[in-house]
């Protein structure tokens, strides 16, 4: 009460979001599996997806065909849209994100409809995870994958590593004139 209020004069200065606020809903269509579980799970009932099922040839001579869904639309309609996020939390595969974005204000209501391809638009502006904090405990796939990784560094030799007997060339390599252990018998 005792300091003049500022008014942000949108939209000549655009405001200072923060870090994990909700705008609208990105699509990262390539992790779609059309498994529905976010068009079931919303409240609102304002997802949209249709597909189609395609078959595909067997990968090895003899083997089966199989059959995946391919997406042909996905939409959701931001008029009736609450904003809960329980689709992004429900979707197993990491295809929908909340993405900043906040100004797609429409003239006509029936506008507020966005197809895949806005929807893909929007996943361009979702911000990178946060860093784990310093004490935070690694994630169990990235240090199994490190240790993995790790164990085929050990196992194989280092061509560079002069400590290595059978070096670059083998046990039997011609002497380097430039060691300085030449002498030593």
């Amino acid at each position: 009460m005792t300091k003049k209020s500022v008014t942000e004069q949108y939209p000549d200065t655009q405001p200072a979001l923060p870090p994990r606020s909700r705008g609208v809903i990105g699509l990262f269509e390539e992790n779609c599996t059309v498994c529905m579980l976010c068009a079931r799970e919303c409240p609102d009932w304002c997802i949209y997806i249709d597909s189609h099922k395609e078959t595909v040839p067997p990968a090895t001579p003899g083997g089966r065909e199989r059959s995946r869904n391919v997406l042909d639309r996905f939409a959701i309609d931001f008029s009736l849209c609450m904003y809960c996020g329980i689709c992004i939390e429900v979707c197993p595969f990491d295809a929908l994100f909340w993405s900043p974005e906040f100004e797609y204000a429409e003239t006509d209501i029936r506008d507020l409809t966005h197809e895949r391809d806005k929807l893909r638009e929007w996943m361009w502006t979702v911000p990178a995870p946060p860093a784990l904090d310093a004490g935070a405990e690694e994630p169990k796939e990235i240090a199994a994958a490190r240790k993995t990784a790790e164990k085929l560094a050990a196992a194989q030799p280092n061509p560079t590593d002069p400590t290595d007997p059978t070096g670059p060339t083998g046990p039997a390599s011609s002497p380097d004139p430039t060691d300085p252990r030449k002498g030593e018998s």
